[in-house]
């Protein structure tokens, strides 16, 4: 509070020396600092550059629950946003803070916006991206889902279940792409067929390190293992990089109980009534062969 009452002091003087600066950290952790000041600004340990180009709209900010909604236009550039990055994902959902810094003592400072990115489009070298809100939280549906198949995502909060068990995951070594989405890889033949079915694929390396598919087919095929995702990675893969595989899960209680040994976690509900249930009626009769009530 005292870096924010000494900005105070320093904007009633009349006379100020004060910038913005943005603060975008992406999922992966990798942090980037951006300010329309005409040198470097350096705090929390991050540094705030002047030749990305990025600006900001107004902040519109509101009280209650309504969304706080405004955009950050910016050049897209090698040293920081690159437009393959932006095809990747990896920008996608990255949080993002807002600051007004007074650049020659940057400790006097106050965070106007904090929230996250939304749509980002790009087009003739530039990117326009959208800024949502810690509000925009409060949009997500809440709450359980009634359904036979269980609600948990493997490995989540709800599930417990431990990823990194042994025979669950495996890190091996791309042997043959086609069309991006499907690979041949060695050294699974421990695993039965289908194991990694609706699971993950981890890229570990190479052009598409970091970014993550969701496992449609997985079969033996020709000595090799046939792994093939539902949509082709965002960023090439080639061969001879490392993926992680982890094991799928159906959502089944029997796939539960049997493949992972966590019956104890299962947020299904298994028994509830079908639809057949609801238009039954009493009956004397034993025979259900669908001919005539006589």
């Amino acid at each position: 509070m005292i870096g924010v009452a000494a900005l105070d002091a320093h904007l009633a003087s009349g006379t100020t020396s004060v910038c913005r600066c943005w603060k975008l950290e992406r999922a992966d952790g990798k942090a980037f600092g951006f300010t329309d000041h005409d040198r470097a600004v350096d705090f929390d340990g991050v540094r705030f550059k002047p030749e990305t180009g990025l600006t900001a709209a107004a902040l519109m900010q509101t009280t209650g629950l309504s969304v706080d909604n405004t955009e950050a236009v910016g050049a897209l550039s090698d040293v920081a946003i690159t437009e393959a990055d932006i095809a990747a994902g990896r920008f996608d959902g990255a949080a993002i803070e807002a600051w007004l810094v007074q650049w020659d003592a940057p400790e006097n400072r106050v965070l106007q916006f904090r929230g996250t990115l939304g749509d980002l489009t790009r087009a003739g070298g530039a990117f326009t991206a959208e800024l949502r809100g810690l509000a925009e939280r409060m949009n997500t549906p809440k709450g359980r889902v009634y359904q036979r198949g269980c609600s948990a995502v493997l490995g989540d909060g709800a599930c417990r279940f431990e990823l990194e068990a042994p025979g669950y995951g495996a890190e091996v070594t791309v042997a043959a792409v086609e069309d991006g989405r499907v690979f041949w890889l060695a050294g699974l033949g421990g695993f039965e067929p289908r194991w990694f079915e609706r699971g993950r694929c981890v890229v570990l390396d190479g052009a598409a390190v970091g970014l993550v598919g969701a496992v449609k087919i997985d079969r033996h095929e020709g000595g090799l293992r046939r792994v093939e995702l539902w949509d082709r990675l965002r960023a090439g893969i080639a061969a001879g990089d490392r993926v992680r595989l982890t094991a799928g899960c159906d959502k089944r209680m029997e796939t539960c109980r049997l493949k992972f040994a966590n019956l104890l976690n299962f947020r299904g509900f298994p028994d509830i009534p079908s639809e057949d249930w609801m238009v039954a009626h009493p009956s004397r009769l034993s025979a259900r062969d669908g001919g005539s009530r006589r």
